[in-house]
């Protein structure tokens, strides 16, 4: 960014603005890593992950969930993908002066809901008002940590070429049903996934432990997004097919609307897996069986690593090939 530039929404998308954001401003004077979704810590002879996130969903509350919830399960799920049993939470509140406290009230039911839901504590937090002029609504930040899990070794660099992508469920069901509520679409069907992942990350790591290479929960900018960074990180060509991808037909009649590619639409309690060829039938079924993902599916392969050309390639039905790009900002904002 050059001198006189701006914050842009699309800075806070999970995109290619944010990545040169978190690239020319913050990464400089931080820890340096693989830039995960949560980090991994030792004390003593533990090991945990440790993350953070902030929420600004509009409108707060949409079919299959709200700010609270989201909150919550945002945050595990970042540790779960990162192989950590979620344990304890923080929660900040930044609301608006005027903001009706019923509300608030409804919102913070929701987080207590979603913690017992998930096992998890909240156990300290902050709490802010704004004046109107200076925010809309309310914001949630939360940070938790967790134990890693033993066998969990997640990290993009143990991904090799001839490992297979598999997704736990149909793509895109979140920002779908948050943007069908924004519009008063009234699309029947359109539901948020937002939930744990955290059963499902144990139920796999248990089934193929360090054959399970890296994981990542798909939210803003979808499964596209998340396979790109993946791509960058390493250096890799990746495949995936098309027919191969669930997407409901709700979430695809509301893709269609709008004009936007479900493969970039935020899940909010999917996972998406690398695993070693050998292990991925034997990965899928105990995300079927035992981690309660009875539609997931393997959608892909790492074809290549160590390319001086990252890319992520979709299969089209048709037997063609699409490059699927890493977009610069989200499609659409305020959808997490």
């Amino acid at each position: 960014m050059g001198s006189g530039e701006k914050l842009r929404m699309g800075h806070g998308s999970g995109g290619r603005l944010t990545a040169e954001l978190i690239d020319g401003f913050f990464g400089a004077g931080f820890e340096p890593g693989e830039l995960d979704d949560a980090a991994t810590v030792s004390l003593g002879q533990e090991r945990f992950a440790f993350t953070t996130d902030s929420f600004v969903v509009d409108p707060l509350f949409f079919p299959g969930g709200d700010i609270g919830r989201l909150a919550v399960f945002g945050t595990v799920n970042d540790l779960a993908a990162q192989g950590a049993e979620p344990a304890y939470l923080s929660l900040a509140v930044v609301g608006s002066e005027g903001f009706e406290l019923d509300l608030l009230r409804r919102i913070m039911g929701s987080v207590s809901e979603a913690a017992v839901e998930a096992g998890v504590r909240v156990v300290t937090g902050d709490t802010k008002v704004m004046e109107h002029s200076a925010l809309r609504g309310v914001v949630l930040n939360t940070a938790g940590v967790g134990r890693l899990r033993d066998g969990a070794q997640i990290s993009a660099g143990r991904v090799q070429a001839g490992d297979i992508v598999i997704v736990t469920g149909p793509l895109g069901d979140h920002e779908a049903a948050v943007l069908c509520h924004r519009y008063d679409f009234g699309l029947d069907g359109v539901k948020s996934d937002c939930a744990s992942v955290a059963g499902a990350a144990a139920a796999v790591i248990g089934a193929v432990g360090q054959e399970l290479r890296w994981m990542r929960d798909p939210t803003r900018g979808g499964l596209a997004t998340v396979l790109n960074e993946l791509a960058s990180q390493i250096g890799a060509s990746v495949e995936i097919v098309q027919s191969a991808v669930p997407v409901s037909p709700a979430v695809r009649d509301t893709a269609d609307i709008l004009g936007l590619d479900p493969l970039y639409l935020a899940c909010e309690g999917r996972l998406v897996l690398v695993v070693s060829a050998q292990s991925a039938d034997e990965a899928v079924a105990a995300l079927q069986e035992r981690g309660g993902c009875p539609q997931a599916i393997a959608v892909g392969r790492v074809n290549e690593t160590g390319s001086a050309r990252p890319r992520v390639e979709l299969l089209t039905e048709f037997g063609g090939r699409r490059i699927l790009r890493y977009l610069t900002a989200d499609q659409q904002p305020r959808i997490c």
